[in-house]
């Protein structure tokens, strides 16, 4: 399709270097809209994976909260119930997000009472 509108601009046949051109800017757009933002999000991501340390409070892609006991390599031990000491070893990657470190327990107990 695109070198038949090439081939009718100019009358003659296909311009090798307009066809270039233009998957160049096919190629320039996908960067800046695709790849560009998922390389940042990556990148943003293993900063934060980096910056896991005892005692912070997490949340894992399966939605559950805990307490870092500790990080080895690739994994975590999470402290989910206190009164029960249950605890969950983990692979670090399973961490979503670092939960504010300004909130207390009881901050986050009151949150999920009133939803």
């Amino acid at each position: 399709m695109i070198p038949a509108m090439l081939q009718q601009q100019t009358g003659q046949g296909t311009n090798p270097m307009g066809f270039l051109l233009l998957m160049g800017a096919i190629f320039v757009i996908f960067w800046f809209l695709l790849w560009r933002p998922q390389r940042k999000r990556d990148r943003e991501r293993q900063e934060m994976l980096e910056r896991v340390r005892k005692n912070d409070k997490v949340l894992t892609v399966g939605g559950i909260y805990g307490t870092v006991r500790w990080v080895k390599g690739d994994e975590v031990m999470l402290l989910v119930d206190e009164s029960a000491n249950t605890k969950l070893r983990m692979s670090l990657s399973s961490i979503a997000r670092i939960v504010s470190e300004e909130k207390e327990e009881g901050e986050l107990a009151d949150q999920s009472d009133t939803s």
